[in-house]
């Protein structure tokens, strides 16, 4: 990548993540960005194009939660200064691999590139899912007492990563293959997703 670009990335693009809530800050994109790397390297695919998606993958949050999968792709597609690294065939997939990573999505994703960030962005840790449901549930439910924030949470990990969740994995990987069945686990014993659930919920309480 040139060195400029990734100059760009890095002053322009990734610190607007430190306005977004707590699960999803610089710390956030940095992981993705790795995540995305480590997957393409069995694949055919352009290296720096991966790189930039993964920058710009969460940047719609800057408009709005709720359609930032499509926000995010269209302030790629539109950014002026992808515009000389870029051709517009190369935005449009990246454009599209944006739009496509959003774990909600029912379709599979159009390109390489958009299974590639949908994949690195599931990231299924066990303690790193609980960590940024119990984030987000304290950023948007801040006078929830305990008990609200840990049934927020469970109903979440279950609607999203459990047995029958919405969660689609698009590349076979064993790290989120692996993840995922320690999520099911989990899921059956309360005891212990509690006990996890409220040490996240008491290290970040007042973070908020």
């Amino acid at each position: 990548m040139e060195k400029s670009l990734l100059t760009y990335l890095y002053q322009q693009i990734i610190p607007i993540y430190r306005h977004f809530d707590q699960a999803h800050q610089m710390d956030h994109v940095e992981t993705i960005i790795i995540n995305s790397l480590e997957i393409a390297k069995d694949y055919d695919v352009n290296m720096d194009m991966v790189y930039v998606i993964a920058c710009f993958h969460d940047i719609g949050i800057k408009f709005g939660r709720s359609d930032h999968h499509l926000t995010g792709g269209l302030f790629l597609y539109e950014d002026e200064e992808l515009k000389k690294y870029f051709t517009k065939e190369e935005r449009t997939i990246m454009k599209e691999a944006v739009e496509d990573h959003r774990a909600s999505n029912e379709h599979e994703p159009r390109s390489i590139y958009g299974k590639i960030i949908a994949e690195a962005d599931r990231d299924i840790d066990p303690d790193i899912v609980i960590l940024r449901t119990v984030q987000y549930s304290l950023k948007h439910y801040p006078k929830l007492e305990f008990e609200g924030h840990y049934q927020r949470a469970y109903d979440h990990i279950k609607e999203k990563y459990g047995p029958s969740g919405y969660l689609k994995l698009w590349l076979e990987t064993k790290k989120n293959r692996e993840g995922l069945n320690q999520i099911h686990q989990l899921l059956k014993n309360e005891n212990e997703i509690k006990s996890l659930i409220f040490h996240h919920y008491q290290n970040n309480k007042n973070k908020v």
